[in-house]
């Protein structure tokens, strides 16, 4: 095949490109009154710090967060002898005796932790620092936004005939947070600050002209709180005076006021905690004050834009775009608002680059935004779904540096979960269970129930994998391999032969907080995980081909992976959850977990594997749509996947519906600051819905980049640039119309062979219509055994779109434009 050669961008240029395409539709979620709750008060965040902003004229409230402060101290959870009963299990699971198995399981890990155990520490607040303006009770032309396009939020009114203004930002470059309090006419900034916190040790204190506020975080379990943390104040005035009195800073008359936060905690990593927190809180505060506002507002942009400028997204506008946010998101349902939707979109990414910065935590349950002390579900890190969620868009919408985070605390539990593998297990290599936090527990967590799934080790490695993919990172792949090894090395030991059919299958484990009949749920050879075993299997085989290492043990690992079952369709012709065919009609369970393979993995697709995917279109059918706010985004994926792009949309609308005001259930829905409810808040939601736009446009797997797999009719019109894909291969810019392409611009970071899918037909030079298997590594097909049927299965076939398919063969760095043929 011809090569061709390609000019490259200027960087400026594609920069300007960029900028342009984000002012043509201001990113602003914007209100007309101040947050009467959580739920209305809007985020900031720089990855370690997060704020959340109520916005109130007379009592400002900035409640904070710092991604450390978490309650207890280092140790892992894994329980001591355990073995035999696990031993025990998996012989009654055998011999069909499955609620004895599950008595069993309950009695070794019981639902309230032992005494000398946890089940996970919570994630929590520092308090909140209070800014109290007693005059401003009566205020008028109110204004509150947040610019995600600069990560910014501010609150503007009057009083008396005064314009008062606050700019609040967590900023990238400085790692403080900074207010900027203005008024239009001099002498008009009289206020106080000070601090409180729900932690049941902490102190408030002035010093040298700043509020010093501290505490530790709480006890829980058998566990000692031992997170000390230290946040310290600072103010700059123009004009006006500073005075201090016991826990409070009062300023009179200034003409405007630049504060500073700044808070560290003694936290080094997650088994040594010898940070001086005052010592750290200090100098960063000292360092960032050194700069004036004008040049650390650009900064902080600079940094924050660095990332969120790689992706624009235009779906059309109307006049919904001009009303408040909260008063679009009750009416979405109801009138065209497109830009809601792209709005929707990006504050995802915003999240994302907010709570997830290089050398931080990665995000938990809630990001970094909590204002409690025991948070829902703890806010820990939930990985047999919630974790991985979050970081569904870092590669596919261009961040995958925020992907960084989660690499790191692999790293961690490579190591903690080495005791796991080897106390309950009698196994090599390492592995956790669904749950872990800050301490990079591995044990059961939420008892022998819930917790008696071993495969969150399988399911976190795929994001090792999915990173080299899109970035084809060989240095990246060869630090990360032995975390990979380590996950293989586990289930190459623990997987067992099943009695009838001779497979090897994990047991025992569930099918993710599911069950088969009354209060039983543990077996063994669940669908999902062997759906994730064989993701292992084949992503350490691949990996030892790309590092030339290790053949031996790839081999003895390729002989494990012809032994583990084959999908199955079931009796209600439907994707089986489970290893026999139990599932129940009236299932409408949340977790859909056999349709892993679906998405994220690309173990199904429509157009090879079409009765796996009629399968899985029954089950989603079945399940049906209105669930809690991850399972929704979930499914906004597995419906992009089933190439319905209709079907996909109506689950984003069923999401964007206001979230009701009852703190638990399983409605789902968006709060009016956008944050995704289970409910209560959980930030997977956002996440999932951004990926799920995000597969709706643009999809990398099966082979090929497909462009435009699952449009929907009502985004009839539109352009988006910035998607990576799989191969290092970034949309420049596509544009539609009509729900057909009119024009795609593909860039190449790695060079090699790029294979598009098209609805439609496409013309540009070098293009020619593909033949056989895609040579490009990246886009190696996995081979999927063919499915054992069910005789009452009842399979009627699925209608695949008619697609063309291209190849085209580019240079590293170089570019492509391709058109619609008239």
């Amino acid at each position: 095949m011809k090569i061709i050669k390609y000019k490259r961008v200027a960087g400026f240029l594609f920069f300007m490109l960029f900028a342009i395409q984000l002012n043509a539709q201001k990113l602003i979620l914007k209100y007309d009154k101040p947050a009467s709750n959580w739920n209305e008060a809007l985020p900031i965040g720089n990855g370690r710090l997060g704020a959340m902003i109520f916005g109130n004229p007379q009592k400002e409230e900035l409640q904070l967060n710092e991604e450390t402060i978490w309650a207890g101290e280092p140790g892992n959870n894994v329980p001591k002898n355990t073995f035999g009963n696990i031993e025990a299990i998996r012989k009654l699971i055998f011999d069909k005796k499955y609620k004895e198995a599950q008595d069993l399981s309950n009695e070794t890990f019981p639902r309230q932790a032992p005494k000398d155990l946890n089940y996970g520490m919570p994630y929590q607040t520092a308090g909140s620092v209070w800014f109290d303006f007693p005059e401003h009770e009566k205020f008028s032309n109110y204004k509150r936004d947040l610019d995600i396009e600069n990560a910014v939020t501010s609150v503007s009114y009057k009083v008396n005939g005064i314009s008062y203004k606050r700019e609040i930002l967590a900023s990238f470059s400085d790692d403080v947070i900074i207010v900027k309090l203005t008024a239009d006419k001099k002498k008009s900034i009289s206020f106080s600050i000070t601090s409180t916190s729900p932690q049941v040790l902490n102190s408030v204190k002035t010093s040298e002209n700043r509020l010093i506020f501290a505490g530790t975080s709480g006890s829980t379990d058998n566990k000692i709180g031992r997170i000390n943390y230290v946040g310290q104040v600072g103010c700059i005035l123009k004009g006006g005076t500073l005075t201090v009195k016991a826990d409070k800073l009062f300023i009179d008359k200034a003409d405007e006021v630049v504060i500073r936060i700044a808070l560290a905690t003694n936290f080094k990593n997650y088994k040594e905690l010898s940070e001086n927190p005052f010592q750290k809180s200090e100098a960063v505060l000292e360092k960032a004050s050194q700069k004036n506002y004008a040049t650390a507002y650009q900064n902080h942009v600079s940094a924050y834009q660095k990332y969120f400028n790689r992706v624009s997204l235009n779906l059309g506008d109307s006049p919904q775009s001009k009303k408040t946010t909260d008063v679009r998101i009750k009416e979405f349902n109801a009138s065209y608002d497109p830009q809601l939707v792209a709005l929707y979109f990006q504050f995802g990414r915003y999240l994302l680059v907010s709570s997830s910065q290089p050398g931080n935590q990665p995000a938990n349950l809630q990001g970094i935004w909590n204002h409690k002390l025991s948070p829902p579900w703890d806010s820990k890190y939930t990985v047999n779904i919630n974790t991985e969620m979050n970081y569904w868009p870092a590669e596919t919408t261009n961040l995958s540096e925020m992907h960084q985070p989660l690499f790191s605390m692999l790293k961690d539990l490579a190591v903690t979960g080495q005791e796991s593998a080897k106390e309950m297990y009698h196994a090599r290599g390492w592995n956790l269970h669904h749950n872990t936090d800050l301490w990079r527990i591995t044990g059961i967590v939420d008892g022998g129930f819930y917790g008696m799934w071993p495969m969150g080790g399988a399911w976190l490695t795929q994001h090792l994998w999915q990173h080299y993919l899109y970035t084809g990172d060989t240095a990246f792949l060869k630090e990360y391999y032995p975390v990979m090894k380590g996950a293989a090395q586990f289930y190459l030991d623990v997987l067992q032969e099943e009695p009838e059919k001779k497979w090897l299958v994990v047991s025992p484990s569930i099918s993710p907080e599911n069950t088969y009949q009354g209060g039983v749920g543990v077996s063994a050879g669940t669908t999902m995980d062997n759906q994730l075993v064989f993701d292992v299997f084949n992503n350490i085989i691949n990996a030892c081909k790309v590092l030339e290492t290790d053949r031996n043990f790839a081999d003895s690992v390729a002989v494990a992976l012809k032994r583990l079952p084959p999908m199955q369709i079931g009796q209600h012709s439907q994707l089986q959850e489970w290893l026999h065919d139990w599932d129940k009609l009236n299932d409408k369970h949340r977790h859909i977990s056999h349709l892993y393979g679906l998405f994220p993995s690309g173990q199904l697709s429509p157009l090879r594997t079409p009765e796996l995917v009629e399968a899985a279109k029954n089950t989603l059918i079945s399940r049906g749509d209105v669930s809690t706010g991850w399972s929704m985004g979930w499914k906004v994926n597995w419906w992009a996947r089933l190439l319905d792009g209709n079907k996909a949309f109506k689950l984003i609308k069923d999401q964007l519906r206001p979230a009701p005001m009852e703190s638990k259930g399983e409605s789902g829905g968006t709060y009016p600051n956008l944050f995704d409810a289970h409910p209560p808040f959980q930030i997977d939601g956002n996440f999932g819905c951004t990926a799920g736009i995000s597969e709706m446009l643009l999809q990398s797997y099966d082979g090929v980049v497909h462009l435009l797999p699952a449009l929907p009719d009502e985004w009839e019109k539109g352009n988006v640039a910035g998607l990576k894909a799989q191969g290092g291969f970034e949309i420049g810019e596509m544009k539609w119309d009509k729900g057909k392409i009119i024009s795609v611009t593909i860039k190449s970071n790695l060079g090699g062979n790029l294979r598009l899918r098209s609805h439609s037909k496409l013309k540009g030079k070098g293009l020619t219509f593909a033949k056989g298997e895609n040579p490009n590594s990246f886009f190696k097909i996995p081979d999927i055994q063919n499915p054992i049927i069910s005789a009452k299965a009842k399979l009627i076939g699925i209608k695949s779109p008619k697609v063309f398919e291209y190849d085209i063969k580019m240079e590293k760095g170089g570019s492509c434009t391709f058109y619609a043929e008239e």
